[in-house]
């Protein structure tokens, strides 16, 4: 029986896939473990202001995250939703103690698993 994914789902398959592609572990925050590989994806990492879609560790401190939209989405439109989980991280992370790169987190993409936008906190330019 075949299930038919909702399309949000159907990018996240794309972006997992593209994830494993380029070398990063991709995991459920459940069964998280940053230090698998140099670079580690966590799906559905709970933040103080909901679950981003991905939280990208890179040495095993948290540096970005991944928006998932469905394919047809307009990133730059979504592009406030991944501040709101950058800034529910931080809260998170520093009633956790979460080792981070930066406060907020500097790189964040937005992506349908055909499309992606990426945005440095970093350089005001990419903005």
């Amino acid at each position: 029986m075949d299930v038919k994914l909702k399309p949000e789902q159907e990018a996240r398959v794309r972006i997992d896939e593209m994830l494993r592609a380029a070398g990063w572990a991709v995991q459920d925050h459940k069964q998280m473990s940053i230090g698998a590989a140099r670079g580690v994806a966590v799906g559905e990492f709970p933040t103080a202001t909901g679950p981003a879609d991905y939280l990208l560790y890179v040495d095993r401190k948290a540096i970005g995250s991944i928006e998932a939209k469905k394919a047809g989405s307009t990133l730059r439109r979504v592009e406030p939703q991944a501040d709101r989980y950058a800034h529910g991280f931080e809260e998170t992370a520093k009633k956790n103690d979460t080792p981070a790169w930066q406060h907020p987190l500097p790189f964040h993409y937005l992506s349908t698993g055909y499309e992606t936008l990426f945005v440095s906190r970093i350089d005001r330019l990419s903005r």
